[in-house]
């Protein structure tokens, strides 16, 4: 969409994602004013003028990637160490700053919500290269649990 007109089905596609959950996202875009519906009632266009307006209520421009998830300037401090371009550079060795870094990608999953592995891999793939290696750090430190391949939400903060 940041380049133009898009519909549900082949956005669904590009990101590897179930249809059912793109066109949710997009009905939640175009209700925030964010996306606007075309006239043919198939295809979605970004509002870059309510975001832009939006990006100027919540302050200075800060890495989207890693400042959404900080609760603290502590804590922003640990994503701006491991985040660059919204990418993970590395999984901390540190315990205390793993858990911030793992807090800030379990976000990514919708509280009650199954997954099966390839949605886990596309979303994890996303901030980490090692996609195995992130998705094993989020259920061995808790905030994923699994079984038969089905992986749910399972800790970490919860966005309003």
């Amino acid at each position: 969409m940041a380049t133009g007109d898009a519909a549900a089905g082949p956005l669904a596609e590009t990101l590897g994602l179930p249809l059912p959950r793109v066109r949710r996202h997009l009905t939640r875009l175009t209700a925030a004013g964010v996306a606007r519906l075309g006239s043919d009632h198939r295809t979605y266009r970004l509002d870059r003028e309510t975001l832009r307006w939006a990006a100027e209520q919540v302050g200075p421009r800060r890495d989207a990637g890693i400042a959404l998830g900080a609760a603290s300037e502590d804590e922003e401090a640990v994503l701006r160490a491991f985040f660059r371009d919204g990418r993970l550079t590395e999984i901390p060795s540190k315990a205390s700053k793993r858990r911030i870094v793992l807090e800030r990608i379990a976000i990514e999953f919708e509280p009650g919500v199954r997954y099966d592995e390839r949605e886990v891999n596309v979303i994890v793939g996303g901030f980490f290269l090692d996609h195995a290696a992130l998705r094993r750090s989020l259920v061995d430190e808790g905030f994923l649990d699994r079984e038969a391949g089905v992986y749910w939400r399972a800790g970490g903060r919860v966005d309003e």
